[in-house]
């Protein structure tokens, strides 16, 4: 079967690289922002809108408040990244969030981190495929008629390109993630420059319709509810900011320094395009609902069920570039491939994350080991199956996504900054530099303003958010840290379980005799090869072991024992119910209770055959045994195979295919040895 899989997984994936090709590309911060911060700036697409939708509720009244969510959501935004600015200086060997709170605050801290990041690069790949599908469908809306597919589709196109080990390459993610950001900018300047200089009126493709409100004359409690809501809504442009504390090391040096620049700039152009585009909406009259089919109206009527609602970003380039227009329809591209890129963000974190999990016992093994391309593959793969699960369930819907989406955040960011604060009060504790203490002081503060704000957020966003779906990305971070502590505990259990005594032990013993048992069905070619076998081994006691289920064959067995003469003992157990597993369990561990010093060794005769589909016509009780004693203490098992012609046409078979290579496997040497070859050949 590894044969039938072989060209296709190379003719996917690519040839299998050497452990020594793997090294790291150190970045400018030119290349690294948009490798980076493609995430959070990419959110700017999708993060205005979901203000409005919640906003969309009380009416098109509540619209008045969204420039005040967003200053409420800029001075977040330059918290978090103050925050971060300390975390890059004081732990620059990547761990991120999961190192800083396990070091500070404890493993269960840093599990807790580490469920809520692993949730959240779920959902980034998740919510980011499925907002760009809904701008690259404002385009093209076959796209939109199919979201779902589309966005299964390009999971799999990230997952296989990930798989191949494509590195965090500068023109991948420094093209579209610039032309995004200049696209975005051009848009936010044009659109001032005709709205306050031109004196233009631009008008959404919305500006028409009339919202129905679904709370009407909201005050009070249940307006600073709304507000709170739409707020927490909005916090989703700061999905991503701990990614460039995670790739500290990918930096050139000084490494700290650069990063610490980076999340600067990737701060001031986030909260420039979110503001820019939250002013341009409110401009040009930009309506949305949560259930558009039936809150929307437009001459009296409901839209009903067929209205696609396009993106906050997509409404807005249309007013100010005109629909159809070549600007709009790169800004429109460009977004669709950035958040398809900022994707890409969680297939360079999860599995990095799962790694370091793996190898601090809390996640399985295998995620900790590198595929042929030298990427986390098994990391990879989970991270892509994840994904695609919730976007089958959620239909490929940002909006319902994003409802899950900002809790992660949060929890890692308000555990992280208080770490933070424990780092910098351990620090304290032992400095004496009055220099050094004023700046420990001074990031300490940065840290605790960070930890207060975010912890405030995040319960704002699990008051407001809970019941909205918020509740599903809690129940996946606890069903995380369960399964995560579940796998520390008994890799801690296996660990102690197989340790090595410094003293004499029973494993160390020398068995006082050794009893090998030889299981015999019938006498044939296996059989008298299993007994040969048998006597090398040169046992205190051997004996052939059959179970008599057909009294005639087992009278035919004895008969052809002693005909041969055979010098072996034949013992038979009898087996009423015809079983054969049992009696045998049965009796190996009688032996072992008669003499708990001796080893048994079971034999074990089979046969292969050469072809999958022959193993469906032989009943398998060689492998039912080998699973049973296996499980049987004292007992060791030793298979002795014979291989049937069609295993001997397999192996030639696999010989032959060992001297072919896969496409692109092996490089042709030069050209003029080659030729020399060639010529000797014909010589």
């Amino acid at each position: 079967m590894s044969k039938l899989t072989d060209v296709p997984k190379r003719i996917l994936i690519g040839r299998a690289l050497r452990s020594d090709r793997l090294g790291e590309t150190l970045l400018p911060k030119r290349i690294a922002l948009p490798v980076f911060a493609s995430d959070p700036l990419s959110s700017v697409a999708y993060a205005p809108g979901e203000v409005l939708l919640v906003l969309s509720i009380a009416g098109v009244t509540a619209y008045q408040f969204s420039p005040w969510i967003a200053v409420a959501v800029v001075v977040l935004m330059f918290t978090v990244v103050a925050s971060y600015r300390q975390n890059v200086h004081a732990y620059p060997s990547g761990g991120g969030d999961y190192e800083v709170a396990t070091t500070n605050l404890g493993p269960k801290a840093g599990l807790t981190v580490a469920s809520a990041l692993l949730v959240d690069y779920v959902l980034t790949v998740a919510v980011s495929i499925s907002s760009g599908i809904e701008n690259l469908g404002s385009a093209v809306p076959f796209v939109v008629e199919h979201k779902v597919l589309c966005a299964i589709g390009v999971i799999v196109l990230l997952t296989l390109m990930n798989l191949r080990g494509v590195k965090e390459s500068g023109s991948l993610f420094a093209i579209p993630t610039y032309v995004f950001v200049f696209g975005v900018f051009t848009m936010i300047a044009w659109g001032a420059f005709r709205g306050m200089v031109l004196d233009d009126t631009m008008r959404a493709p919305t500006a028409d319709y009339v919202i129905k409100p679904e709370q009407q004359g909201l005050a009070g409690f249940a307006l600073v509810f709304l507000l709170l809501r739409a707020f927490s809504s909005g916090c989703a442009a700061l999905t991503g900011v701990e990614a460039i504390s995670n790739g500290v090391p990918a930096f050139r040096k000084p490494k700290s320094k650069n990063a610490a620049t980076t999340l600067a700039m990737m701060g001031l152009l986030a909260v420039t395009m979110f503001c820019g585009i939250i002013a341009l909406a409110a401009a040009t009259d930009v309506r949305m609902a949560e259930n558009p089919a039936k809150d929307l109206v437009r001459n009296g009527v409901p839209l009903g069920p067929d209205y696609v609602q396009n993106p906050v970003i997509s409404q807005v380039a249309e007013a100010v570039f005109g629909k159809g227009s070549f600007l709009f329809i790169v800004l429109a591209a460009a977004t669709a491939l950035v958040l398809f890129l900022a994707a890409n963000t969680a297939y360079n974190g999860f599995p990095l994350l799962g790694s370091i999990l793996a190898q601090d016992r809390y996640l399985p093994r295998q995620l900790h080991t590198r595929g042929d391309r030298l990427a986390f593959s098994n990391g990879i793969v989970l991270l892509a199956g994840a994904a695609a699960l919730l976007v089958g369930i959620y239909g490929a819907d940002s909006t319902r996504l994003i409802q899950l989406y900002i809790v992660g955040v949060f929890v890692s960011f308000t555990l992280s900054q208080t770490g933070m604060v424990r780092h910098w009060n351990r620090h304290l504790a032992t400095e004496k530099d009055q220099a050094k203490r004023r700046h420990m002081i001074r990031s300490r503060a940065i840290n605790a303003f960070g930890a207060f704000f975010t912890g405030l957020v995040l319960v704002v966003v699990l008051l407001t958010k809970f019941t909205h779906g918020a509740w599903v990305a809690l129940l996946g971070m606890v069903i995380f840290y369960v399964t995560m502590t579940a796998i520390r505990k008994h890799y801690d259990r296996v660990a102690a379980e197989i340790a090595a005594p410094e003293g004499p032990s029973d494993d160390s013993v020398r068995p006082s005799r050794v009893h090998s048992v030889v299981l015999i069905s019938k006498i044939h070619r296996p059989t008298l090869r299993a007994l040969a076998y048998a006597k090398l081994m040169r046992s205190d006691s051997l004996e052939a072991l059959s179970v008599n289920v057909d009294p005639a064959e087992t009278k035919a067995l004895r008969e052809e024992w002693e005909r041969r003469g055979i010098d072996v003992p034949l013992k038979v157990l009898d087996s009423p119910y015809r079983e054969i597993t049992r009696p045998i369990i049965e009796y190996v561990k009688g032996l072992r209770k008669e003499s708990p010093r001796d080893a048994v060794s079971v034999i074990i005769p089979e046969y292969v055959v050469g072809h999958w589909y022959e193993h469906l016509l032989h009943n398998q009780s060689a492998l039912r045994l080998k699973g049973r004693l296996l499980f049987t203490p004292g007992i060791m098992v030793t298979s002795v195979p014979y291989q049937l012609q069609s295993s001997e046409a397999a192996k030639r078979r696999a010989r032959r295919q060992q001297d072919w290579n896969a496409p692109g496997s092996v490089r042709r040497g030069p050209a003029q040895v080659r030729s020399k070859e060639s010529s000797d050949h014909k010589s």
